[in-house]
Formats: C-alpha cells, structure tokens, sequence
C-alpha cells in the first residue's frame, strides 16, 4: 500500500494534513476580513474623513514648488510654474508633494495598498492593449507607492471640485461629483468583495464599467475620446515629428520648445541604455523588439506634473520602415516618500526609481503596456514605454455639469479596482460600509482642500507677479 491506506491524504473523510505555505492564505482562515474593516469604524470614523485642519507649519505654495523643482532641469521650471498657474487645477496637479504633506496629517485607517499618488481626475484615460483594444484605466504612475488608500481617494474626490469649478459648475454639481467618486468606489469594492477572487482580480475596466456605475451621459464623449485615440499612434506621431534621412531612415525634427534634438553623445548614450531595459522585459518581449533598429533619440517636453525631468523619445523602425516609438522618462523619487513616516507607513526601499514606477503600474492596472520597462542613464534612473499607444483622456474640466458626476463615478469605480490588487476589498469594503457616510466626508474634505488650494494658487500667481519666480505661460 502507498498512500491509499485510511487516514492518508484524505482516506478517512477529513482533509490531508498540510504545511502551511508561505505566500498563500491560512485555511481555515483566521477572522473576518470584513469584519476586521468594520471594527476600524470605532478607531477612525467615517465622518472623520470630513476633517482638514491645515497644519501652521506647512510650506506655502512658493516654497512647496521650489522644493519640488530641486534636481529638474532649470530652463523648463518657468514652464512648469507657468503650468502651474493656469489654474487652481492645474496647480494641484503640480503639487502631489504638498497635498501629500496635508493627508499625513489627516484621519487614516492605516489600510495600506499600492497607490497612484497622483490620483487626480485627468491622470486617467484610454490606452490600448496588445491585441488592439482600447481599455480606461488609470495611467500615471510617477508617484506610486505603498501607502493610504485614503490619500488617492480625496485627491480624486477634490480634483473632481475644481475641474466642476473651472469648468463653470455650480458647487452643489461638484460637491456631487466629489460625493459620487467616493460612493462609486464604496461601491465597487463592496461588489469586489463579493466575486471569486480570481474574477475580482481580472475585472476589466472597459465598457461594461461605464454601465456598472451608471455613467450614461458619458458615453458620448468616450467615444469621441476612443477615436482619437486609435489614432494616436506611433506612426502618426513619427509621420508629423520625422523627416527622411539620405540612408533611407529617418530623424526627429526640431519642434522647439517640446521637442527638439540633442547632441550625438547624449542620444548615444539614451540609445545605449536600450540594452539595460531590455534585460527589464519578459524574455518572450525580446523577440519582438529584435526586429526593430534604433534610429533617433530626441528630447521631448512632459506633462504639467513631470516638467523639468529629463525625457526622450526613441524611434525605432521595422524592416518595413514601420516605426515604434518608445518613451524614455526619468523616475524620481516620489513626492509622496517623505510623508509617508508621518502617516505611519513605511517608505520604500531604496533601489531603482524606475522599477519602482513600472511594478507600481503592473501592480494597479488588469491591463499594462506589454513594452513597460526600466532603465539607467548616466547614473539617473529611468522608465521606458511605448510612447502614443492609442492615448486617450478625458480633460474634466471641460466636461458639461451633467457628465461631471458620471466622471466622478467612473473614475471612482476604476480606484477600488485598482486598489482591489493590493488592498483586501473584503477589507476595505467592511470598513466603508453600505450607506453614504463615507461617501459625505470625502465630499466634504474635497470643497474644503479645493477652497484651500485655490489659496496656495493665488498665492502662487502673487508670487510670479512679484517677481519672485518665473513662469512662461502658452506652451
């Protein structure tokens, strides 16, 4: 007899005696995920999330945008200042660091998952997926650490009030919005929690989301935002940026100030560190980019957040002359790192910022880039990706007063999901409940900090009139 008698594995009716094994859950389970979430009610109230007692000590915004321009490139701060003061919302988006020191100091459950960072309303969107779908999701990960699942909500919830602001909502609109970005993912993650885990973990976030969190009015507007979408393209971006080369390749053009070339060295040694990133991809990702040559680097401009760090683009060409066109970007360190201890979590380790930025996306997103790597240039870290693959977004600010809150839902929907990947939604989902307390605080918060950033903006402005710093406005 080997292993058939009774009382092995099984024989006798019970189940076989098995080690416990590490990375996989204790079973029986231990507790209540649920009911671990609700006793957290008695420690940090729902209602508490209403709270925003700005701390005496913090910078104020001239300081606070100094400080976040240390070690970006000099000639592009008056860009990104100018950016900046284009708007209170356009200001927040500029100042994750400063938002990030307000949030340590506000009410926390200490429920720790993979976070954005920088989860604002315009920092979500379309993209496409390896088979030439389009999905919406979240798509700026610059920020991304290990921290409150809080701190992404009320950043959400308040960049949804000053969008509706700007946009010319009244306040009972963007109060809305704000409310029902926080019921949506309330309610998201109650029905994660509720779905097998492996189904929970693939939900998608396309279409069929847009009907889950009744976001009717938008769809109008998604699928203007898909079309463009499809064709925003590396061969579109290459057919406009390019030119033709005497051996039959191509280069970028000058496209001052967001695009222009650099120098030989400097593109040579972007176009070495290719080698390093490749050993950063799947090994079945290598074939594909063997067929593709390297034959430009250029630097281009970013976005409100990112401007001053360092950022090319690579065009590579198939034997076709078909071209791919990959976005080397510098990874800092998250603006978020510092505040962190305050908050009572522990920073990251240190190591590759790039990394950190690409398993942070990989961690938060059903769907990535399939060509999502990192890299190192001359000691600085960096991340690659496709660059114009089928980019879509949204701008809120510029959405009518009845599609706002269709927004806010969405977006909040996409949050919980992308929490759901580090965060149990069992947990989560305890502690947020079934009625809308949750959902009036982060309202509440949202008006509150809005009006307080609309201040550090004017401060902002003032700063620039007075000559303290310089802004270029019209790029």
């Amino acid at each position: 007899m080997t292993g058939t008698a009774a009382g092995k594995n099984g024989g006798d009716g019970t189940a076989p005696r098995l080690p416990r094994v590490r990375g996989f859950a204790e079973w029986p389970s231990a507790g209540s995920p649920k009911d671990e979430g609700k006793a957290l009610r008695e420690r940090v109230p729902r209602s508490a999330h209403a709270t925003f007692d700005p701390d005496p000590s913090r910078p104020d915004a001239l300081s606070a945008v100094e400080e976040s321009g240390r070690g970006r490139l000099p000639g592009l701060t008056p860009l990104r200042v100018g950016r900046m003061t284009a708007s209170p919302f356009t200001f927040l988006r500029g100042a994750a660091g400063l938002m990030a020191h307000d949030l340590a100091r506000t009410p926390m459950t200490r429920i720790g998952a993979q976070i954005c960072g920088d989860a604002h309303a315009a920092n979500f969107g379309l993209y496409g997926d390896a088979r030439g779908g389009l999905v919406i999701d979240l798509n700026d990960f610059d920020e991304t650490v290990h921290g409150p699942w809080e701190w992404d909500l009320k950043r959400l919830a308040t960049s949804l009030v000053l969008a509706g602001r700007e946009a010319g909502a009244d306040e009972d609109t963007c109060r809305k919005a704000a409310h029902d970005a926080a019921g949506a993912y309330r309610r998201t993650m109650r029905l994660l929690a509720k779905l097998p885990v492996l189904d929970a973990w693939n939900a998608i976030a396309d279409e069929e989301l847009v009907s889950h969190t009744d976001a009717h009015d938008l769809l109008g507007t998604l699928e203007r935002v898909s079309e463009k979408a499809r064709l925003n393209t590396s061969g579109r971006f290459a057919a406009k940026s390019t030119e033709a080369t005497e051996d039959g390749g191509r280069r970028f053009v000058d496209a001052p100030p967001v695009l222009h070339r650099v120098p030989d060295e400097e593109a040579a040694a972007v176009a070495a560190s290719l080698e390093e990133y490749v050993g950063t991809l799947p090994e079945d990702r290598l074939p594909l980019l063997a067929r593709y040559a390297v034959h430009d680097v250029a630097f281009r401009v970013v976005g409100t957040g990112s401007v001053g760090t360092r950022s090319y683009v690579v065009l590579l060409l198939d034997h076709r002359g078909e071209p791919l066109v990959l976005q080397v970007k510098e990874a800092r360190a998250s603006a978020l790192v510092p505040h962190l201890v305050t908050a009572g979590f522990e920073p990251p380790e240190a190591g590759h910022e790039g990394r950190r930025v690409v398993l942070g996306q990989k961690r938060m997103q059903v769907v990535s880039d399939n060509l999502l790597g990192w890299t190192t240039v001359d000691g600085r870290p960096y991340q690659v990706r496709q660059f114009r693959n089928r980019k879509g977004s949204v701008d809120p600010a510029a959405l009518a007063a009845d599609q706002l809150d269709d927004y806010g839902r969405m977006t909040g929907a996409l949050l919980a999901r992308a929490h759901a990947h580090s965060a149990d939604p069992r947990l989560v989902a305890g502690y947020c409940g079934k009625n809308e307390e949750l959902d009036e605080a982060m309202a509440a918060f949202a008006v509150a900090y809005a009006d307080r950033t609309e201040a550090d903006h004017a401060d902002l402005v003032a700063a620039v009139r007075a000559g303290k710093i310089a802004a270029e406005t019209g790029v």
